[in-house]
């Protein structure tokens, strides 16, 4: 399979940076990008207020006994919403991943003093609920977050690996690949959600799979 060609089970480096403004984060350790303004702000508000109505606490799928460890709220959004189904159509165009590979999306809310301590999004092959979480669709490829808006003070996304910290832009675009040249999963992508320290952050997320979802 031809890894660059789009509407396939995963995308790559190679598609990526030849989509119009894509940035290539400089390092050997991960591939990681960011695009700037992929969302407008009318598509940024019609989301938050999805996030805003459905609401709900933010769990772990592999407890640590860390009861601060992430402290967001989180809220699945509808597939058949138009706001949603906008989005869905960028990001096929950009990631060039079939959507039938991908997690429903996915939208954050940290208020003040709230955070996802470092984490990685993969499922620890090693954890207790691995097969519980992969055993239909398979480990997580690629991750694909959004930051909705601007905030006053903190939430930035850091990748302490590599020294990288992320400000909240409305619009703007991370997405990284989990996975090693080898297919193993990558430490590397280890990233911290940082606390806000004033206002409020909204971010959506995109997770694909190995196989298809569902």
């Amino acid at each position: 399979m031809d890894k660059g060609a789009p509407f396939a089970s995963d995308s790559s480096a190679r598609h990526l940076v030849a989509q119009p403004r894509v940035q290539r984060v400089p390092s050997a350790k991960l591939e990681l990008f960011q695009l700037r303004d992929f969302l407008g702000e009318g598509l940024c508000q019609e989301l938050i207020g999805l996030i805003d109505a459905n609401r709900r606490p933010s769990t772990l799928a592999d407890k640590n006994g860390d009861n601060y460890f992430r402290t967001s709220e989180t809220c699945d959004l509808e597939t058949d919403e138009p706001c949603v189904m906008a989005l869905e159509q960028k990001l096929l165009t950009l990631s060039g991943i079939d959507p039938k590979f991908g997690e429903p999306v996915q939208g954050q809310r940290y208020d003040v003093g709230q955070e996802f301590k470092p984490h990685t999004d993969y499922f620890a092959p090693d954890g207790v609920d691995f097969d519980k979480f992969c055993s239909v669709a398979g480990q997580r490829t690629w991750t694909f977050m959004v930051y909705l808006n601007a905030v006053d003070a903190g939430g930035a996304t850091r990748f302490k690996t590599i020294s990288k910290t992320f400000q909240p832009e409305p619009g703007k675009l991370l997405c990284w690949n989990n996975r090693k040249d080898d297919g193993a999963v990558n430490p590397n992508t280890l990233h911290h959600g940082m606390k806000v320290r004033k206002g409020v952050k909204y971010v959506i997320t995109k997770w694909y799979r190995e196989r298809e979802w569902g």
